[in-house]
């Protein structure tokens, strides 16, 4: 064939996104299967368990690699660290019934991947199923495409064009049949699945093996208890996850069933079902509040939608329909950043409709079931990512090394006593039970069990959290990126004052509020017209910013109206009209004709208004110097950056106002954007007050003071910001602001990267360089000495990253403003600073932060709605008081998850080192001893060792993340040391007592009936040695188990308080009353356990008496 056999054998799958994979080809072959079912039996199932958590093993051994053409299972491999494989199987979908009348018909002409996945002459079609997408096998790509979306290529005129007039009824069941219902399915997973998942868990599973050897020893008391603990955890897990599962079904099920019309090319409207919706229907949206059922592009009229469901805000966007402009360009890359103004998503809710002059508003089907926002929103709650952190991996490691341990043990055990001649099934029990002491069962339990707790005490300070094992990440963080407005700043915006502009010069400025009245003219008409606001039951609503520019006019919306342009039909328009406190204006109203609404990456916004009885006009609002540079030069007042820095840098919001006149008759949708925001004149600028919350400055004070860096991204002018910098105490007044500005050189593909000193109002230009090579010399210059911090805008940062990559580092290691940023910068930014190995905290009000909230190590939504899925934190209190809150929780979560894991790692290995030493005499614990150990010592301290809290201050150094550190593993190391030590000498030093007997243990005592106790006493460890088989005791009395016993136990309880850190990071030990009365009551018991002398208490516990 000519091509390489092993390319075909491996392919990608959504190459390039966030959740790529290698797909790998393979055939089950019949005698491997067979091989694989003998294995099954002959290991009573255990091969069988071990390919359900080795997926990849199944498939080696079941099956050869071959084609992926030829494969009948899919092997998938994720390319992140962790490398997860899971296994699929292949499916045959049949679609003769659809084309069998026409076989030459092609599903929806040459350049859909519907023509291209059905084979001939069988008509069927390959697919695979990966995180509920579909996937189809392309016949001529040789590779699997995702279908349930409409193909990227299509220019902005071929989606009028081909999908304008809708699908045909043979089209539409062709594509039903291949990208399946439009439906998020998520069913209740039953009772008994959940239960089975769980169960074989493998920590469980290793449980189970624990328990069965328990059992065979008779050690029926600890194995019970931790059958009812095991089997409580099991059963909340599964309360838990199937509370979680009936929540998120009823979260999507109303998406599922909700009626729509579409447009059948030739046979009309028709109403149908939404979950029998395809990529490509041509969808009508009615008046009147509806959820959408999929992602669809507008490609008629104009809707305003509510999306919190996607940003947390319950703020109206206005979308608009898709231009049909004849270019080459697909329409994604057309439209560029702002592609999402034309796309309604699924799960977003349309408030209103207002159908352009073809009558309807039509919108086409972009995407299906889960391939939608909701959809993606739902798989990346049901398939999270997994969390790299190094506590997880290290803990693992050390897990490792007490196999090893362990390993050793069962060596060492297997010579004793096989060479003192002990049975093979005694030997082999004895062995295998070395596993379970030197490797805790409850070993993971207690990791989370700190996690817990803290998750407990969140939530009572109103901080949810839907990602727990982020909560230990937190105490990592030693960076936090805020959004200003809403998260630094009062969310609403006050106006503070108007300043006009008229003839090329700037007026006196107007108070606001404190002049009463605004004078009529085109300022005032850009203020009432100016806006995406809609009457919503009654109430005003939209960016809270609209609203307060819209209520200083003091008019009203009237979106009941209807709209008649001469020689066209009427259409639906808002109209404003002056209100009853509204100062008299020379007309009855003013009708929106059109909107551009506002883009973040135009950071714009524009309408198309008409008074009643009037000629159009277009108005436009946005940042100073965008508005600026869309208007006629001589319109601009020469002072306006001068005018611009003067309320910048005093912290104000400034917005640019400016207007042209339209022609008359020309229709406003037939215009583009273009041709409507050029030769403008400019009005002025609108002065807003954007205040500091009041724990704005003691938070970041704080967080400075502990080492932890604050750094400001935001979409707003960069001279507010940095004045808001400053006022917040992120810049120090004696610190200097460096300005990185790049810039594209015209003409080419280099940059050119300028360095300005900002101090007081005067910009010191430094250094330009046109080529990277001079750039550090520049950075030197301009910063002289002192210390300094680095602002720029989202261009510059973009421009940066792409030509000055190098740098990047250096200018993100002081960079502390970051200004004008666009919601994909936000997450670039973040991803850059993980680079650099920061722990980063991204907190915002959940509005265009949804991305950095999501890639952020700790992200806190501080939106009240729940509707920032992708955030794990969510606060309930709109103030960044709880990001100092989260840290001091996720520190102490880390030291209680490293308390917790020293503590039981050493219990086990003191535990071990007894039982090993015992057995050197054939001797061991007996079950009660166990007992005691495992159940009234070790859980109960496991338990309430975590009840300590937080520490009330934040030090300005983080708890370590390793495990695996010299530190950490001296202290380990040592402790090893002195519990091995310690119960060696008391084994050695109680032999040399002189009261001592090995085979008399109540030779210590001296009673009259000595003699006869001494008869009845059995040794070795079953009762059997040296002939004294009628004896009562369990075989495990020795005055060397008695000390060894009481040493270890004694020593759990000075490691437990050894281990339990207070200060710094948690409160001191002795605020956690409960763990220090329950070791007082422990330390009680043992000492009552060697000075009580009651005979019955001595024999059920295997304790002999000392002196």
């Amino acid at each position: 064939m000519g091509e390489n056999p092993a390319k075909n054998r491996y392919a990608q799958l959504n190459q390039g996104e966030e959740n790529e994979m290698d797909i790998f080809g393979y055939k089950t072959q019949g005698c491997r299967k067979a091989l694989c079912i003998a294995g099954y039996i002959l290991s009573c199932g255990a091969l069988r368990l071990l390919f359900y958590w080795k997926p990849e093993w199944d498939v080696w051994m079941n099956c050869i690699q071959c084609s992926l053409e030829e494969a009948d299972i899919i092997l998938l491999r994720t390319t992140d660290d962790f490398r997860i494989y899971s296994r699929k199987t292949v499916t045959w979908m049949p679609v003769s019934a659809f084309i069998t009348s026409r076989p030459d018909y092609p599903a929806t002409g040459e350049e859909s991947i519907f023509s291209k996945a059905i084979m001939k002459p069988s008509l069927q079609v390959k697919t695979i199923k990966v995180q509920k997408i579909r996937y189809v096998w392309n016949i001529y790509a040789k590779q699997f495409q995702k279908v349930g979306v409409l193909e990227d290529h299509y220019t902005c005129s071929a989606i009028h064009d081909k999908f304008g007039s809708g699908l045909t009824f043979n089209e539409q069941n062709v594509r039903r049949v291949i990208c399946g219902p439009n439906t998020i399915d998520v069913p209740v997973i039953p009772i008994w699945k959940l239960l089975i998942k769980e169960v074989l868990n493998p920590f469980y599973v290793f449980q189970l093996f624990s328990v069965c050897l328990w059992f065979a020893e008779d050690y029926i008391e600890y194995a019970t208890a931790i059958i009812i603990i095991s089997l409580l955890s099991i059963f909340l897990t599964v309360y838990d996850l199937r509370k979680q599962s009936i929540k998120l079904h009823r979260l999507v099920e109303s998406h599922n069933n909700i009626m729509v019309t579409v447009c059948r090319n030739k046979e009309g409207f028709q109403e149908l079902e939404s979950h029998h919706l395809v990529p490509g229907d041509m969808l009508i949206l009615k008046e009147g509040k509806t959820l959408l059922p999929c992602d669809a592009i507008l490609v008629s009229g104009q809707c305003t939608v509510n999306e919190s469901m996607l940003t947390g805000e319950s703020i109206p966007v206005t979308k608009t329909h898709l231009p049909q402009d004849d270019n080459f360009k697909p329409w994604r890359v057309y439209c560029a950043e702002d592609y999402k103004k034309h796309v309604l998503f699924c799960g977003t809710e349309i408030i209103q409709t207002k159908a352009d002059d073809r009558g309807v508003v039509k919108a086409v089907v972009l995407r299906t079931g889960f391939n939608t926002a909701k959809g993606d929103l739902v798989r990346s709650i049901l398939y999270p990512k997994p969390m790299n952190f190094k506590l997880y991996r290290d803990a693992l490691r050390f897990l490792m090394c007490l196999i090893a341990f362990a390993a050793i043990g069962m060596i060492y055990t297997v010579c004793v006593f096989a060479l003192n001649g002990e049975e093979t099934g005694e030997v082999v029990k004895k062995a295998l039970d070395v596993i379970t002491i030197a490797v805790p069962p409850a070993l993971p339990a207690a990791l989370t069990t700190g996690i817990i707790y803290t998750q407990q005490r969140l939530k009572k300070k109103g901080i949810f959290c839907i990602s727990p094992q982020r909560i230990n990440i937190c105490g990592q963080l030693n960076l936090v990126c805020f959004d200003k407005t809403g998260t630094l700043t009062e969310d609403g915006l006050d106006l503070w004052g108007l300043l006009p502009s008229e003839r090329n010069c700037f007026q006196n400025i107007h108070s606001l509020p404190a002049d009463n009245s605004l004078p009529w003219g085109p300022v005032f008409k850009a203020l009432a017209v100016c806006h995406s606001l809609v009457v919503c039951e009654g109430k005003i609503q939209g960016d809270p910013l609209d609203v307060k520019m819209f209520e200083a006019t003091k008019w009203v919306i009237d979106d009941s109206s209807r709209h008649q342009i001469e020689g066209q039909e009427s259409t639906h328009a808002t109209v404003v009209r002056p209100g009853l406190k509204a100062t008299t204006a020379p007309v009855e109203g003013i009708t929106i004709l059109h909107q551009f609404p506002f883009s973040s990456a135009l950071q714009r916004m524009s309408v198309i208004a008409q008074e009643i009885g009037g000629d159009p006009q277009a108005f436009i609002k946005g940042a100073p110097e965008i508005v600026a540079m869309l208007c006629r030069a001589e319109t601009v007042p020469s002072n306006f950056e001068s005018k611009l820095l003067l309320y910048t840098s005093q912290g104000f919001r400034v917005i640019g106002l400016a207007c042209k006149s339209l022609q008359a008759g020309k229709q406003p949708a037939a215009l583009t954007r273009e041709e409507v925001e050029s030769d403008m004149t400019f009005l002025g600028l609108l002065i807003m007050e954007n205040r500091l919350k009041k724990e704005t400055k003691p938070v970041l004070e704080e967080l400075n003071a502990a080492c932890i860096r604050s750094v400001m991204v935001t979409g707003d002018n960069i001279q507010t910001a940095i004045t808001v910098a400053k006022n917040a105490g992120m810049i120090a007044p004696t610190h200097r602001v460096i300005l990185v500005e790049a810039n594209k050189v015209p003409g080419s593909f280099s940059a050119s990267i300028t360095w300005k000193s900002l101090d007081e109002n005067k910009i010191e230009d430094y250094r330009s360089q046109e080529d990277d090579s001079q750039t550090e010399p520049g950075i030197r210059q301009a910063l002289g000495s002192g210390q300094y911090h680095f602002a720029m805008n989202g261009k510059s940062y973009q421009i940066v990253l792409q030509h000055f990559s190098h740098l990047l580092p250096k200018l993100l290691l002081n960079g502390t403003v970051f200004a004008r940023m666009s919601p994909s910068q936000k997450s670039s930014l973040v991803e850059e600073f993980q680079k650099l190995d920061y722990f980063v905290g991204m907190c915002g009000d959940g509005a265009n932060d949804c991305g950095a909230l999501k890639v952020a190590h700790a992200g806190i939504s501080l939106s009240e709605q729940e509707a920032s899925v992708a955030s794990p934190f969510t606060s309930r209190m709109p103030s960044i008081a709880c990001v100092p809150e989260l840290i001091r929780e996720g520190r102490a979560a880390l030291v209680t998850s490293f308390c917790m894991f020293k503590y039981m790692a050493l219990y086990s290995t003191i535990q071990y080192l007894g039982v090993l030493l015992l057995y050197w005499q054939l001797n061991s614990f007996g079950n009660y001893q166990f007992l005691f150990q495992d159940l009234a010592i070790t859980t109960v301290i496991g338990v309430t060792m975590s009840f300590t809290g937080a520490y009330a201050k934040l030090v300005p150094y983080r708890p370590p993340s390793q495990l695996i550190s010299p530190p950490l593993l001296l202290s380990v190391v040592l402790n090893i040391l002195f519990s091995l030590s310690m119960q060696v000498f008391g084994f050695v030093v109680v032999q040399k007592q002189p009261w001592y007997s090995k085979s008399d243990i109540h030779s210590a005592c001296q009673s009259v009936n000595n003699h006869d106790r001494n008869s009845s006493s059995s040794l070795g460890l079953h009762g059997v040695r040296d002939g004294a088989h009628e004896g009562i005791d369990n075989g495990f009395k020795s005055y060397e188990n008695t000390t060894v016993w009481l040493l270890s136990t004694i020593n759990c309880l000075i490691v437990a308080l050894v281990f339990s850190k207070g200060k710094p990071f948690r409160q001191p030990i002795y605020t956690n009353y409960m763990f220090v009365l329950v070791l007082i009551v422990q330390l009680g018991i043992c000492l009552f356990l060697m000075f009580a002398d009651i005979d019955d208490l001595y024999s059920k516990m295997d304790v002999s008496i000392v002196p």
